[in-house]
């Protein structure tokens, strides 16, 4: 968690350090890349395209939005809302998970929203959406579907 940790307590510090270092962003989001994808893949490029993930490092590096993207931990951190009690959701929610990662979040998931759709995916991390795109636009679409 010292990701967290750096991005709500200094995030202009860690902006102004990856602004100024291409190398730095690289190291900085392959990092969390190498640990936050698919346990089973070895390296970053095993679970996500290495073209896709230099583009996304790229993304921030030539926009300048490392600071932007901290900066929502710190005011996270820094708004006693945030954690505050609310209603519950009413909206039909899907949720999928990648396992073995995520599945801890069901008890909030279904405790905040209106949980209809829960799917757990054998395989993927947190980045999903690049690791197991056809699975997870199955099952987007699966959801609408069943809202008609």
């Amino acid at each position: 968690m010292g990701f967290n940790v750096i991005q709500s307590t200094r995030p202009e510090t860690l902006a102004f350090g990856l602004h100024d270092s291409p190398v730095g962003q690289l190291a900085w989001i392959i990092e969390k890349f190498k640990e936050w994808t698919d346990p089973a893949a070895e390296l970053p490029e095993d679970a996500v395209d290495r073209d896709t993930l230099l583009t996304n490092v790229s993304l921030y590096w030539f926009t300048g939005t490392a600071g932007s993207s901290a900066h929502l931990y710190y005011e996270m951190a820094h708004d006693p809302a945030a954690w505050a009690p609310k209603d519950r959701g009413t909206v039909p929610t899907a949720v999928a998970v990648a396992l073995p990662a995520d599945v801890a979040i069901r008890r909030f998931a279904e405790r905040d929203h209106h949980v209809v759709r829960w799917t757990e995916f054998d395989r993927g991390g947190n980045f999903l959406s690049l690791e197991q795109p056809e699975l997870l636009t199955k099952d987007i679409t699966e959801f609408f579907t069943t809202l008609g």
